[in-house]
């Protein structure tokens, strides 16, 4: 944006013009400043000295002993009323600046998923090795019954070392998910922070209950679908690209209109007249009317076709990117209700293996089962 304001930017302009040898012997300096206008147009003024003898056909180039000053504004009206290059340049960087926002939260979005992702699995790792320790523990249990089965010859010894087997096996899981754990803590701490930033290693003892699900409702995913649609950085960001290219449509438009320029220009010489006439010493006021265009304007017509073409792509491509964001929404809400349905069925089948490792024991205690 500030490079963009730059070009509403005072130019000073300054000169020395000499001709020290020869019939004719000139000397000329001028200084002066240009400032455009935020509405088009622009207003300059500036002072000179023209001194010597100059040529009949430049009388012009000489002033009064004190210089000239001159003061004037030029104004638009046809081209470059509206808009011009310095207010598109300054639009556009506004754009710019405002499409930084969606590139943003497109990085935060990105990094939220990959940290819960971090988490959820560190969280099924700890789950995963407190479902390894448990099986262990049973198998360590099974342990102590059979060899005291051995002992009273209730059981053979093979069945002891057959146990024995399960426990070192078991044992191997528990320390393959203790692994896990440790990796999944570490990946986390890219995400997880203290205070002043520092990433840190979660303990296990940080590690949450699941959470109970609740089954999700249809009105989900219409609720869900809008909320996207009116969030989602990557469909502002093409709202903004198509308002950028509408900046270039403005400026094409602009450009098949022709150069119309009022120019009022006023001067003064001041000091000691440098002719008898004093044909430099009155005010002098100058009005002028000018006009320059192409007849073909076909730059400014290939350039408008080309943009115009590039709009209706934005466009389309931003519908499609909304549907787009519908059907992934319809798909992730239809993965969480069959997500929610298997976690019923395997909470059922938990209970009934709950159950069934129940009538076990039992069989167990009173030697029925092993």
């Amino acid at each position: 944006i500030l490079s963009a304001e730059g070009a509403f930017d005072t130019k000073l302009k300054g000169a020395t013009e000499n001709g020290p040898l020869g019939f004719y012997e000139t000397y000329r300096h001028s200084i002066g400043a240009i400032q455009p206008l935020a509405n088009g147009g622009e207003v300059f003024g500036g002072y000179r000295v023209g001194r010597g003898v100059f040529q009949p056909w430049y009388k012009e180039r000489q002033t009064n002993e004190g210089g000239e000053f001159k003061a004037g504004l030029s104004v638009p009206l046809s081209r470059n009323v509206g808009i011009d290059k310095r207010r598109a340049g300054v639009r556009k960087a506004s754009l710019d600046l405002a499409a930084a926002d969606p590139q943003f939260r497109s990085e935060v979005i990105f990094t939220v998923r990959a940290a819960s992702e971090a988490y959820w699995q560190w969280v099924a790792a700890a789950a995963q090795q407190r479902i390894a320790r448990q099986v262990l523990d049973l198998a360590t249990t099974r342990n102590d019954g059979l060899e005291e089965e051995v002992r009273m010859g209730a059981k053979a010894l093979p069945d002891l070392k057959d146990n024995r087997r399960s426990i070192l096996s078991r044992e191997a899981k528990l320390i393959d998910t203790q692994r896990k754990v440790t990796q999944s803590a570490t990946k986390l701490s890219i995400y997880l922070r203290s205070p002043d930033g520092e990433s840190r290693i979660a303990s296990i003892d940080e590690v949450p209950d699941f959470p109970n699900p609740t089954p999700p409702e249809a009105a989900w995913q219409i609720s869900l679908a809008q909320q996207a649609i009116q969030s989602r950085p990557e469909l502002r960001e093409l709202e903004l690209a198509i308002e950028r290219i509408d900046v270039e449509i403005a400026e094409a438009e602009n450009d098949l209109l022709p150069n119309i320029s009022a120019v009022l220009v006023g001067s003064q010489d001041v000091g000691e007249p440098t002719s008898k006439k004093r044909d430099k010493s009155e005010f002098e006021l100058e009005a002028a009317l000018l006009v320059d265009v192409p007849l073909q304007r076909r730059k400014a017509k290939g350039k408008l076709t080309s943009l115009e073409a590039k709009r209706a792509q934005l466009t389309q491509k931003r519908r499609l990117s909304e549907d787009k964001i519908r059907t992934d929404i319809a798909i992730a809400f239809e993965a969480v209700r069959a997500a929610y349905e298997r976690v019923q069925r395997t909470a059922e089948a938990r209970d009934l293996s709950d159950y069934m490792a129940e009538v076990e024991r039992e069989k167990f205690k009173v030697g029925e089962s092993d």
